[in-house]
């Protein structure tokens, strides 16, 4: 993803990194190319589902856009379990909401609003 760098004083929008990257692929990556696959890198949890939903709402795009993204998958996990017995079930909820997150941003189908009613719910 085209990122603001970690120093920038001013960061992008998501819209403006999704419209960035969009830009750079169409530019540099063949249509050949089956899929492109995303790490969190740096970004909070819920960015990297906001940009990654950014970017697939811009289809049809000619390539698969996806994530693999480890941490921001299990972060929100361990933090939830805390590696206490009676916490695994939170555990295991906060990765299957995350992973349910991240499903949906991968078809441009995420919002900040599922955010909310998931975090209302749990």
């Amino acid at each position: 993803m085209v990122l603001s760098g970690y120093d920038a004083s001013e960061k992008a929008d998501v819209q403006k990194v999704a419209e960035l990257t969009v830009k750079c692929f169409k530019h540099h990556v063949p249509a050949a190319v089956p899929g492109i696959v995303f790490l969190s890198g740096g970004q909070s949890d819920e960015d990297a589902t906001a940009h990654l939903n950014a970017i697939n709402a811009m289809g049809p795009l000619p390539w698969e856009v996806s994530f693999s993204y480890g941490r921001a998958l299990q972060a929100p996990a361990l933090q939830a379990w805390l590696g206490e017995p009676d916490k695994v079930s939170a555990g295991q909820a906060a990765y299957l909401h995350r992973a349910k997150m991240n499903s949906l941003a991968r078809s441009g189908s995420w919002s900040p609003e599922l955010e909310q009613k998931a975090g209302a719910t749990a």
